[in-house]
């Protein structure tokens, strides 16, 4: 299979995430936007950067690119579609998923490591887990605070959606292991279809053996599985 990994301007972890697809042997291309999303393509990721320079808020503008429409139909016939950090902003301002992702909760750029809880094993990125695993990913992000209504929280929370919760070393989900204020500490979800998926940690930063930490490679495997 060929993965799309998308480019915009502004986009910096579109190389990384070639990178570590291909390591899992898995083909990935770079697209640039305005080139249209090629026919041959059976998975796409939008990855982390600050396409645009953030302007307006974190996604809004690349989410207006004609390349979105296809990335919607692609992901509609059930084309499996990876929203990573700015990604996952880029994919909610797109409507492939509810919510929003919005300033900190600091108000400051938040760059560290986070220990994640994997709320289900029933989705293709979470398959590689058991529920209840703690992993470990990195963060890098000013405008990583999920929010959502309440209602709509609820009907993914029942529909077990919620991918990740940011937690304690031991999986305790608590208001202090929340690096930006996320509502009920989410950190990713699925869409509609379990085959589109948006989060804020860098799954691909934590892919390699070299990095010391391969915590990441259960999600993008989801592209060969």
């Amino acid at each position: 299979m060929t993965v799309a990994v998308i480019q915009f301007g502004g986009s910096n972890c579109d190389r990384d995430t070639v990178r570590a697809l291909d390591a899992l042997g898995i083909d990935a291309d770079l697209v640039w936007h305005e080139d249209g999303l090629p026919e041959s393509v059976d998975g796409i990721v939008l990855p982390g950067g600050f396409s645009y320079g953030d302007y307006l808020r974190a996604g809004a503008m690349a989410a207006q690119s004609p390349i979105l429409d296809a990335v919607r139909e692609r992901a509609q016939d059930g084309t499996p579609v990876l929203g990573i950090c700015n990604g996952a902003q880029i994919g909610c301002e797109a409507t492939l998923t509810p919510g929003a992702f919005t300033i900190n909760e600091s108000a400051r750029f938040q760059c560290e490591h986070v220990h994640l809880r994997v709320e289900t094993a029933s989705t293709p990125w979470t398959a590689a887990y058991e529920e209840g695993d703690v992993v470990e990913f990195p963060i890098a992000h000013g405008e990583g605070r999920f929010e959502i209504e309440d209602d709509e929280l609820d009907a993914l929370e029942s529909d077990d959606r919620v991918l990740f919760r940011y937690c304690n070393e031991d999986g305790t989900v608590t208001d202090e292991a929340n690096p930006n204020g996320s509502k009920h500490n989410v950190a990713g979800i699925v869409g509609e279809r379990e085959t589109v998926a948006v989060m804020m940690p860098h799954p691909e930063r934590v892919s390699l053996p070299d990095l010391g930490n391969t915590d990441g490679q259960g999600v993008l495997r989801a592209f060969a599985e």
